[in-house]
């Protein structure tokens, strides 16, 4: 199969220097502020975007080197596939975070609920539209049933995904 080349659209500008205590998912990073620098070439591409309160940002995990299939997640003490699970080592290192788009000026994206390092790789933006985007009735989730109540002050970083 021929190789996909993807190429960034933006910077992704947070607070964030290291993965250290870093937040894991958006919803660990309630009021965490950060912002896109869009290529000034692709801003044409945020007409309309405004009138939306979510975005979701494809970008990828720029300090991660290399994979595993198998890891053992930051909610477990057991080996997982890492298809199973949002760990960053994957063969793509590509991340999805659903965050608060609080504003836009010129190609300047200002976001909340930032989940990822400074000078992170934007690959796209796409609108959140819950109509599409989180209507699934009869959600299973596997191997993290154990872990559904575990409170978001847990959702820090783990030193075993640098």
């Amino acid at each position: 199969m021929e190789p996909i080349n993807l190429y960034p659209i933006g910077i992704i500008h947070t607070p964030h220097a290291d993965v250290k205590n870093m937040p894991i998912q958006p919803v660990a990073a309630e009021g965490v502020r950060g912002w896109i620098e869009l290529f000034p070439e692709y801003a044409e591409g945020l007409k309309d975007l405004e009138g939306f309160s979510h975005i979701t940002l494809l970008y990828r995990f720029h300090k991660i080197e290399g994979y595993k299939l198998t890891v053992i997640p930051f909610m477990d003490t057991q080996e997982r596939g890492i298809f199973s699970c949002k760990a960053p080592k994957r063969p793509n290192a590509i991340g999805l975070s659903t965050v608060k788009l609080v504003g836009i000026e010129g190609n300047r994206v200002h976001i909340e609920q930032v989940d990822m390092l400074d000078g992170t790789p934007l690959i796209d933006i796409k609108p959140f539209y819950p109509r599409y985007d989180n209507r699934i009735e009869g959600v299973k989730i596997g191997w993290l049933e154990k872990n559904k109540d575990l409170p978001l002050e847990a959702l820090r970083s783990d030193e075993r995904f640098k």
